[in-house]
Parts: structure tokens; C-alpha cells; sequence
């Protein structure tokens, strides 16, 4: 949602104005090369970002199910003392 707020502000980083002051007149050109770079660096930084939450998620996972596994082997060394 929030890249889809920001495609405008993209789109409006990629015009540029220029002024005459002889005639009074403002141009205002789009520079679809400055727009193709920003969507990129958008699309990379978007990537990096999910590579992060994956990376944070796999780690959360493995720290989880070593928890888990601790528990499991202290319950069977409990269950083995009491026999």
C-alpha cells in the first residue's frame, strides 16, 4: 500500500522544470531515466527488505524449535530418572 502512495512522488522526482524569465515561460519535461532508476532502487530495496523478514523468520524458527528440543530431551532425561 504504501508503494503505491509513493509511485506518484517517484513520477513527480522524475519531471524537471525550467523557467525562462525572458518570456515568462515554465517547461516542465519528464525524464523517463530518472523514473526507471528510482523504480528500480524502489524494487531493490523492497527485495532486500523481504530477504531481511526472511532471514529474521528462519532464525525466530530454528531459535524456536531448539527451545522446543531442549525441553523434549530434559523432559526424557526426567522420565528416565524416574523410572
Amino acid at each position: 500500500m504504501r508503494i503505491a502512495l509513493a509511485i506518484p512522488l517517484l513520477l513527480l522526482g522524475a519531471c524537471q522544470v525550467s523557467k525562462d524569465d525572458n518570456n515568462g515561460t515554465t517547461t516542465v519535461t519528464y525524464n523517463s531515466d530518472v523514473a526507471e532508476n528510482a523504480a528500480a532502487d524502489v524494487g531493490n530495496t523492497a527485495e532486500n527488505i523481504a530477504a531481511d523478514i526472511g532471514n529474521d523468520v528462519k532464525t525466530t524458527g530454528d531459535k524456536i524449535q531448539n527451545k522446543v528440543g531442549d525441553h523434549d530431551d530434559e523432559n526424557q532425561a526426567n522420565a528416565t530418572e524416574n523410572k
